[in-house]
């Protein structure tokens, strides 16, 4: 019998589900456990084929619209926020609908608000096309939210008003990206007011810190998360930064390229904020039956932030 390669495997900590997608999932299991199936999401209510396939399986309906939805049955809205548009039309209609927004999601819409009601245009620093970046600049009037993705489209800018600016940004962006930006914003506008605390979130944050303190250690790096799933690619981007060559997004354990892990001795691994324990379970798993496994857990920060969810779901039906 060949003896297995010997490979030690690191553990990044903290990594997979924060609190805002935790409480999102309650949310819909919730709902089916209060109303029954079926139970509408507008979107995906987190960025993971697994987690939506099982909310699915239970009886949860994916939509992308509002008006795909009936009347007479409750719909969710995603952890990634909505444009204020779409609640108002929900009410309009009289539907049963319950907010899933991240909290912290929701902390970025009262700044923007905020800022607003002072008179202020908004700077937004994220993606064009994510849905909390469509959510974020809808919760104001066309043309008060200007959106940059790059330090390059800072200089394109066309204010209102150098003076009366202020900036946000999404959530699940990359720490070291985003600083860039904002640097170039405050070099560019030295009057533009930012967050009182910063915008992206903690477990974005964290899960990146993770990676860049196993990043010199390794031969390569995977991280568990969907295409889709802004912070699960930051976390690609921000390992290949730290040193690691080779950084690969996958969604399950058999998306693993193995020939490229080829002559590997030492591994990492990560998931994004919307991948559940059990695929990063199955990963190690692969990993074990392939090589003579040392597992260590780098651990950076310990996370115990916890979201409740809306009276509603906490009420008797």
């Amino acid at each position: 019998m060949t003896a297995k390669p010997p490979l030690t495997l690191y553990l990044a900590a903290p990594r997979g589900f924060c609190a805002g997608v935790d409480r999102a999932i309650k949310i819909v299991e919730m709902a089916l456990q209060k109303w029954g199936a079926p139970v509408y999401v507008r979107h995906e209510i987190v960025h993971n084929r697994f987690v939506v396939d099982g909310l699915r399986a239970k009886g949860a309906v994916f939509v992308e619209e509002l008006d795909e939805c009936p009347d007479d049955r409750p719909v969710i809205f995603s952890a990634h926020g909505v444009p204020k548009s779409v609640p108002e039309a929900a009410q309009a209609r009289r539907m049963v609908y319950v907010d899933a927004t991240c909290p912290l999601v929701s902390k970025v819409h009262i700044e923007a608000e905020r800022h607003h009601e002072n008179g202020l245009q908004m700077v937004m620093i994220g993606h064009a096309g994510h849905p909390e970046t469509e959510g974020t600049m809808g919760q104001l009037p066309p043309g008060e939210v200007l959106l940059v993705e790059t330090v390059a489209d800072v200089a394109g800018l066309t204010v209102r008003n150098p003076e009366k600016l202020a900036f946000i940004t999404q959530t699940t962006l990359s720490v070291d990206d985003t600083a860039a930006i904002v640097a170039a914003l405050k070099a560019r506008f030295p009057a533009i007011i930012g967050p009182h605390k910063e915008d992206i979130c903690y477990a974005t944050t964290n899960r990146q810190a993770a990676v860049k303190e196993i990043a010199p250690r390794i031969d390569a790096l995977l991280v568990i998360g969907a295409p889709n799933s802004s912070n699960s690619r930051r976390l690609v981007e921000v390992g290949r930064a730290a040193g690691c060559d080779y950084a690969q997004l996958i969604q399950r354990a058999t998306e693993i390229d193995w020939r490229a892990l080829d002559g590997a001795r030492a591994v990492g691994l990560t998931a994004g904020a919307s991948a559940p324990e059990v695929l990063i379970d199955e990963v190690i798993a692969a990993f074990a039956e392939r090589f003579d496994l040392t597992r260590e857990l780098v651990e950076t920060a310990v996370e115990r932030v916890e979201f409740k969810v809306p009276r509603v779901l906490r009420e008797p039906a």
